[in-house]
């Protein structure tokens, strides 16, 4: 396996790969070591702390070190230490591809943050090796798709050059966003009772946490127990673990019918390019032009009431009256020109509203394409800070769960605004570490706060910040290094127990989904179970001897991994016995995932 990146995520992939998979991987990282922080792996430290000193050792000088062009000073020795090698190199160049052995590899993970340097390293990665399997990290979605389908058309007609068309071709390109991976992740954490929710062909599973009952002994829909005092989580327990584990709260497995079902469970805002009344003018302004309108009606009825005219005689009478353009009611009664008074009074209390219209519409036109402030009355809302890559792929999430939200932000060109701007959702510019941004934001009366900026400082500050406003907060922080996530975690859910706390790493949700797709497995989908990741992935029961010939009941093995329902099949009886030509939905932990292999 090779991994090429320059930030966090190649680290935690390559560890994710010799640690857990027990894969023989080339890291190609930058020669600046800055560039790249290689976090801590936490709890799976003890099993793969090793691999980063040989890392280091091999950086130094086993392997070949990059020159200022980013191109190896000298010739790579090809030899691995226990199964691992670094490479430094600036840029994936062809040369430094065939160095790391590209042509020789079984899977390739390009993990650059620049899309275009993803791309490019993949088109000379496919030439070298047409059988190789590409995962690519890109954050333009359409592109993506358009990238997957050329590589392996390219690869295909590679392979039937080289072997007729008979060779048996096993490439195949997976794009995946680390952003997409882990936004419904920090948009489901966020949000108290919003459903997590795992889809595949048809098929829709929703995992929920609530206190186990004494009815849920069967134990085949938990997933979790969630710590509880000095207990610690326990992911995939055993029927009888479930069993005395009455009242404790529990991540458990639900199945939803139908899409259309678990879409109309959470209505989504439906955006259009129509711009509702209630938009252009003020509420203030609505009754007044309702109240004149309420006038003209009364002097036209009253006017057919006096003279006995027609009343749609006198409801035109009334509004040339109302625009002065009747001629005076000189030779008239009394009570007809007490109306015309009366109508022209009301015609000139028109003037000024009409006006006042005509600004607020124009007003309104202006400004729709400027952010929006946050509304005095505002509550019940999630504070998102930072709208870079991940925050902009939670914000869209949030919306389509019809979640009100605002929106901090300091750098006036975050690549989020523009998607702000077109939700109409409220947006507070400034650095959330300055007093009075939050206050802004309406922190206290919010649900949630959100902060998935890029630094850890910022994000821990601003959570500190908002306890001493609100100690009964819902915090959930995005923190890069995973000691000291759990130790934040922790030190703030003893200071605040009355509190929801969490802590999240993307680099910590999206390796188990890239890493899965570099064995060829279909994952699809991670729940986080606070510190830890619980996976779903889809298998084939051919082969398999832990599923073939077991019921989904028995195919359980605690704490690694549970097969919860077969695809393609209505019947999700759990006394089901799987044979050859089944496909089964597994949840699973990262080293049980790699036992299945």
């Amino acid at each position: 396996m090779v991994v090429c990146g320059d930030d966090g995520l190649a680290h935690r992939l390559a560890a994710e790969l010799r640690g857990v998979y027990d894969e023989q991987v080339t890291l190609v990282v930058p020669p600046n070591r800055s560039t790249a922080r290689p976090p801590v792996v936490g709890r799976a430290r003890a099993a793969s702390a090793a691999l980063f000193d040989r890392m280091v050792s091999a950086a130094v000088g086993t392997v070949g070190r990059a020159g200022p062009t980013g191109q190896p000073t000298g010739p790579a020795t090809g030899q691995r230490t226990d199964g691992e090698a670094v490479l430094e190199a600036a840029e994936p160049t062809e040369a430094v591809l065939a160095e790391a052995g590209v042509a020789r590899a079984t899977a390739l993970a390009l993990v650059y943050d620049d899309d275009e340097t993803n791309i490019r390293a993949a088109l000379t990665a496919r030439r070298l090796n047409p059988r190789l399997r590409l995962v690519l990290r890109l954050y333009n979605r359409r592109l993506g798709q358009h990238i997957e389908e050329l590589l392996d058309q390219a690869a295909a007609l590679a392979a039937g050059d080289a072997a007729g068309p008979d060779a048996g071709l096993e490439a195949s390109t997976t794009v995946l966003s680390d952003a997409d991976t882990a936004a419904p992740v920090l948009a489901a954490t966020a949000v108290a009772g919003t459903s997590r929710v795992v889809q595949t062909e048809g098929l829709l599973l929703r995992a929920v946490e609530r206190p186990l009952s004494g009815e849920d002994g069967a134990g085949l829909s938990t997933l979790a127990l969630l710590s509880g005092g000095e207990q610690p989580p326990l992911l995939l327990p055993g029927d009888e673990e479930v069993r005395r584990a009455a009242g404790r709260q529990a991540v458990v497995l639900e199945h939803v019918s139908s899409p259309t079902d678990a879409e109309s469970a959470t209505p989504a805002r439906r955006l259009t390019g129509v711009m509702p009344l209630a938009s252009l003018f003020s509420r203030r302004l609505r009754w007044s032009l309702a109240g004149l309108v309420g006038c003209v009606v009364a002097l036209a009825v009253t006017l057919w009431l006096v003279t006995g005219i027609d009343p749609l005689r006198a409801c035109y009478i009334t509004l040339l009256d109302l625009f002065a353009i009747d001629d005076p009611a000189f030779k008239e009664p009394l009570g007809r020109q007490v109306l015309q008074l009366l109508s022209a009074l009301v015609g000139l209390l028109l003037l000024p509203v009409l006006l006042a219209a005509a600004l607020e519409a124009l007003g309104t036109f202006r400004t729709a394409s400027t952010l929006r402030r946050p509304p005095r009355g505002l509550s019940g809302h999630v504070v998102l800070l930072g709208l870079g890559k991940i925050g902009t792929r939670v914000l869209t999430r949030l919306r389509e769960l019809n979640v009100p939200v605002v929106c901090v932000e300091s750098d006036p060109e975050a690549r989020g605004l523009a998607t702000a701007r077109r939700l109409r959702v409220p947006v507070v510019l400034g650095d959330v570490t300055q007093e009075g941004v939050l206050e802004a934001a309406q922190i206290h009366r919010a649900r949630t706060l959100l902060a998935v900026t890029s630094a850890d400082t910022t994000n821990l500050e601003a959570v500190l910040y908002a306890r001493t406003v609100r100690p009964d907060l819902r915090v959930v922080l995005r923190l890069y290094d995973d000691d000291f996530a759990t130790a934040v975690y922790r030190t703030l859910r003893a200071a605040h127990p009355n509190a929801l706390t969490r802590s999240r790493s993307v680099t910590h949700l999206a390796a188990p989904a890239f890493a899965g797709a570099m064995l060829g497995r279909q994952v699809l989908g991670a729940i986080a179970v606070e510190r830890r990741v619980l996976l779903f992935a889809a298998v084939d029961v051919d082969g398999h001897p832990q599923l073939e010939g077991h019921t989904l009941r028995e195919a359980f093995h605690t704490g690694s991994w549970r097969a919860l329902a077969r695809l393609g099949h209505p019947d999700t009886s759990s006394e089901h016995v799987l044979e050859k030509g089944d496909r089964v939905v597994v949840a699973a932990t990262r080293r049980g995932l790699a036992e299945l292999r």
